[in-house]
């Protein structure tokens, strides 16, 4: 490979050839001194690095940023100041001079969109597609200034150009990322042109056989194809000169992307997809007449052709919230084939290759209005902290929907919404608190849930109610990241008011028992319940799914680390954790009576028995307590304090009697539970302590705890009860 200080003359040629091709399409918009600025900071940036270097074999990062420049100017139509951020930002990230340079240089505008193109070149200096963790940063930038989008769209355009050169590695996890994050912010944008290029070659490089084998097809029906395209075009052609419009005709076939996509979609072969093809008719016309002149295209193409109405798409009375005008409409052509036509005027046709930049040219058209929104949609993601990474992705590609529909408000007036958008989304994109009350909705005068999904032209009244809140399930109906992102908000707010009324009815109750709380204490009962995130113990203590009772029980028979029952053996001695217990069987320590050297009890929190496997625990309180293997708290003592852990099994024959909780269901017949009853009391090596039974719609579900020595006793139990007559299941618990 040619060093990176020297380029081979090839690649000189080829960067000379971009760059004259750059200073011809930004004649109009440079300034005088701004090729003399950008070669200073370049030579400053040569003292730190090469800007002569490769980015991939015969792709020079020079040519790169020319190509993407005159990308940025000729095809996404920005001018001056994302020109010159478009050539100077990978140098200034590579090289790492100081943006003040730029600013000096430039001023404010230039060198702000440059410090954000930077930040986001810095995220693919590992790899050549940014990472999950890095996502959020990505779209931070984005968000503060649409240019900064605008231009990495043409960075990633031009890399998939010549992705060709790239490690095979490179050229998968670029084309995909492409594919499902670039493309669709580039339609989004509205730059339809850029969007279909970017989908087949991310198409061409992720999935090469079916993108070659269509390619294949597609060239071997060509002829025919643009033999059937002159016989739809000539007879409409002469129609539209005699009717004295000003216009331009043009038959394209569908990208290889769209056509594999309406393949996968109707499991159809190549030859039957009958709108293979388009027909585009621009008109010329002043601004004013745009709308009659395209109905007039509209009645003299289904004069001629017969048209089918389901197929009719009116994009002009209600553009699409990025901008995109025009009609569409299908009608049956010679031979009875079904034939695509769009018609929109030459204003609405540059709006639809250059998005949202072409809308800047045309003065009293608000549709930065929809820009700006979506912007702002972006930024209350980003401003979500509790969104896992999973999640953050999926409310960012719902912000990039394509398809719409369009409802009403009680007084007529318009919403777009994300197609399959529901009642619930309709009433938070009024506001949060409409959304917040929702109760349901009166939608063409009959009354739906909140989970109704919206259609086109449906009339909306939200209903509310000051009793309704939010609710978790919520997210599960909300279609929109919007919705989503309003949501989690109203129910993080909710999770900790309601923690703190937790924290205050505990602080109240051990204030009763003469006890206070702490960390240590908090964690110790967290933990005692199964809870990972104090919040979340805290909201259910204030909910009362945990009661007092249960708290009591946990603080009076435990120690600091995990509860555990008063039942003691024998001891005489304890040894420190730096001096682990000394077990009779090399490593394992053998639990029976005549273990009179060390300490230890049997844990409350999974109630072992004689006869279970279990594992040892040195407690920092003195003594070793003993866990059944599968205890709750097991992972995290394994966790934390793994050198703690000893082997541990039982000797002899029998074991002291244990309490164990047995949870019985089955048919709630009478005498049932007597039967239960009788069968427990009479075994004799049983003591029955507590019997705890609900009815549920003809069925039982009870708690019977029991005091028994050890496995074999209790396996003979659980079989017994099995076997009365009515009862469905027989369970040990582990509390």
């Amino acid at each position: 490979m040619t060093t990176q200080t020297e380029l081979s003359l090839e690649e000189r040629q080829l960067v000379c050839r971009s760059y004259r091709g750059l200073l011809a399409v930004t004649s109009d918009i440079r300034e005088r001194d701004d090729i003399r600025k950008i070669k200073n900071i370049f030579r400053k940036a040569s003292e730190n690095v090469d800007v002569l270097r490769y980015r991939a074999e015969g792709f020079s990062s020079l040519r790169h940023s020319f190509d993407v420049a005159h990308i940025v100017v000729d095809e996404v139509g920005l001018g001056r100041s994302a020109m010159v951020s478009a050539v100077l930002y990978e140098t200034v990230q590579a090289s790492g001079l100081e943006i003040s340079v730029v600013r000096e240089a430039f001023g404010d505008q230039i060198s702000a969109i440059c410090e954000g193109l930077t930040k986001v070149s810095s995220l693919y200096q590992k790899h050549g597609a940014v990472d999950n963790d890095n996502f959020r940063k990505l779209l931070f930038t984005f968000a503060q200034d649409v240019r900064v989008i605008l231009v990495i769209l043409a960075d990633r355009l031009n890399l998939m150009r010549h992705l060709k050169l790239f490690p095979v590695e490179d050229q998968k996890a670029i084309g995909s990322e492409v594919g499902y994050l670039y493309a669709p912010m580039a339609h989004r944008m509205g730059l339809y042109g850029m969007k279909s290029e970017m989908e087949d070659l991310s198409m061409k490089f992720t999935n090469r056989e079916v993108y070659l084998d269509i390619a294949r097809q597609l060239n071997e029906t060509k002829k025919n194809r643009e033999a059937y395209i002159k016989s739809f075009l000539d007879p409409l052609r002469k129609v539209l000169d005699q009717s004295g419009l000003k216009y331009e005709m043009k038959g394209r076939t569908k990208t290889i992307s769209s056509i594999y996509h309406k393949l996968q979609k109707s499991h159809a072969n190549i030859e039957s997809i009958y709108d293979l093809f388009a027909i585009r008719i621009i008109v010329d016309c002043d601004l004013k007449d745009e709308k009659a002149e395209c109905w007039r295209v509209y009645s003299i193409v289904t004069d001629m052709y017969q048209p089918n109405p389901v197929r009719l798409k009116d994009w002009i009375s209600v553009p699409k919230s990025n901008g995109y005008e025009s009609l569409h409409i299908t009608v049956l052509g010679p031979d009875k084939r079904w034939v695509e036509v769009q018609i929109r005027t030459a204003r609405m046709d540059e709006v639809a290759e250059k998005g949202f930049c072409a809308h800047w040219k045309y003065k009293g058209i608000k549709t930065e209005e929809n820009m700006e929104k979506w912007l702002a949609n972006i930024r209350e993601v980003l401003e979500n902290p509790e969104l896992t990474g999973v999640d953050f992705i999926d409310d960012f590609k719902l912000n990039l929907y394509d398809k719409e529909v369009f409802v009403f408000t009680p007084k007529g007036d318009l919403r777009r919404l994300a197609k399959g958008a529901t009642v619930l989304d309709f009433a938070f994109d009024i506001h949060s608190n409409v959304g917040s009350k929702c109760v349901g909705a009166i939608v063409n005068d009959r009354n739906v849930p909140i989970k109704y999904v919206l259609q086109n032209g449906d009339q909306v009244e939200i209903l509310t109610s000051n009793h309704q809140e939010p609710k978790q399930d919520w997210l599960q109906i909300a279609a929109t990241s919007r919705t989503k992102s309003k949501l989690r908000k109203l129910l993080n707010e909710q999770k900790f008011k309601q923690a703190d009324f937790g924290k205050e009815m505990l602080e109240r109750r051990l204030k009763n028992w003469k006890m206070e709380v702490n960390d240590t204490l908090l964690h110790q009962l967290m933990k005692a319940f199964g809870y990972k995130e104090i919040h979340d113990f805290l909201c259910d203590v204030g909910n009362d799914k945990i009661s007092a009772q249960d708290i009591k029980d946990v603080l009076s028979t435990s120690e600091k680390e995990v509860a555990e029952s008063p039942v003691k053996v024998s001891a005489t001695e304890y040894k420190q954790r730096d001096e682990e217990p000394e077990s009779a069987n090399g490593g394992v320590l053998m639990l029976d009576k005549s273990l009179t050297n060390i300490s230890f009890s049997l844990s409350k929190c999974c109630n072992p028995i004689f006869g279970d496997p279990v594992f040892a625990f040195v407690s920092a309180t003195g003594g070793v307590k003993i866990h059944r293997e599968g205890c709750p708290n097991e992972s995290e003592m394994r966790r934390r304090f793994g050198y703690r852990i000893l082997e541990a099994r039982w000797n002899g024959t029998n074991g002291n009697l244990m309490p164990v909780t047995l949870r019985v269901t089955g048919n709630d017949d009478l005498g049932i539970l007597t039967n239960i009853s009788q069968v427990l009391t009479k075994e004799a090596s049983v003591k029955v302590r507590n019997i705890q039974v609900n009815s549920t719609e003809g069925g039982f579900e009870g708690d019977v705890t029991v005091l028994i020595g050890n496995t074999e006793l209790l396996s003979g139990l659980i079989k017994k009860v099995r076997g009365i007559k009515g009862v469905y299941s027989v369970v040990r618990l582990e509390k």
